[in-house]
């Protein structure tokens, strides 16, 4: 054994150049991009073990629970990325992502996470309907309203389509119960020259996130609750400007101070305000979305949202 080799074997407790020797093993064909990211993630798992001394039983328990999130995951759950929610990793990369000059004199919508429960096939409903699909539904009716707007220049976006989503009263989302009508609770609306929307709601409840798998096996382990406030979900496109994946929050709800995966923004706190003159609402949700040109967004190192390249 070398002089050197016998020297670092006196001073580490683990073999020293295991990591570099993992390294090296990449090819000389790899994309930078994938060669920086396993690089570094590489490094940081082998840090994390060593520094933890992690045993088999730990790293075994750790490989179940990806197992297990991946049998329960299908095209209406996502467990992956609830268990990326609950760790905060979602709600961080979005905030990674989505890079604002410190100067700026306006904003756009913040960003939040898209969450697991999105369906890219929402139906495409005209101005003033009702994404409440079963009428007997209980539940706050609210009237939400805005416009869509180039924060820049302050001008209305024609064409701009906002996906929205949200759970029934019960808390759940449609794709999670079978006694909710197919794409209950989603609509999708195309804002016209004025840039305006519209439509019927329910104001939203706090709601638990899915716990009988890995998510709420970490939650558990943690002695943390598994609720989030009440919110409403969205997905903003319109023709060159960066799409926003965001939430909205009650300002009044339980768990806005502690919600279990880390989204709230103040600037998405919102007011739901009693409506009087509409038989068809109690409540009364007015929201302007402001929308970054592509431009405009590299211009103020503005990269759009997280799920971007999922969503579209």
């Amino acid at each position: 054994m070398p002089a050197a080799a016998v020297e670092d074997s006196k001073t580490h407790k683990f073999n020293p150049n295991f990591t570099q020797q993992v390294l090296a093993a990449t090819g000389q064909n790899v994309n930078p991009r994938v060669k920086q990211l396993t690089h570094s993630l590489i490094k940081h798992l082998h840090d994390f073990a060593r520094e933890n001394e992690l045993t088999v039983d730990e790293w075994m328990t750790g490989v179940e629970l990806m197992n297990e999130a991946g049998r329960m995951s299908d095209s209406k759950r996502n467990e992956g990325q609830l268990l990326c929610d609950v760790l905060g990793l979602e709600s961080l990369v979005d905030e990674i992502t989505y890079k604002l000059a410190t100067d700026a004199v306006d904003e756009p919508t913040a960003t939040a996470i898209l969450g697991p429960f999105y369906r890219h096939d929402a139906p495409k409903l005209e101005m003033g309907s009702n994404i409440v699909q079963d009428k007997q539904e209980e539940g706050d009716r609210t009237w939400m309203h805005g416009t869509v707007t180039d924060f820049k220049t302050g001008k209305p976006i024609e064409g701009a389509v906002i996906d929205v989503w949200h759970t029934a009263p019960n808390g759940l989302y449609e794709q999670q119960d079978p006694d909710q009508p197919e794409m209950n609770l989603r609509g999708t609306f195309t804002t016209g020259k004025d840039g305006k929307y519209n439509f019927y709601c329910l104001r939203p409840v706090p709601y638990p996130i899915p716990f009988d798998g890995p998510a709420g096996k970490i939650l558990q382990a943690l002695d943390r609750h598994p609720y989030r406030p009440a919110h409403i979900h969205f997905l903003l496109r319109a023709a060159g400007h960066k799409p926003i994946v965001t939430q909205i929050f009650d300002r009044s709800s339980k768990y806005v101070e502690d919600d279990a995966v880390f989204a709230v923004k103040d600037s998405l706190l919102v007011d739901f305000k009693p409506f009087k003159g509409d038989p068809n609402a109690e409540f009364e949700l007015p929201y302007d979305f402001k929308m970054a040109t592509f431009e405009d967004a590299q211009n103020r190192t503005l990269n759009g949202s997280t799920e971007e390249s999922a969503a579209v």
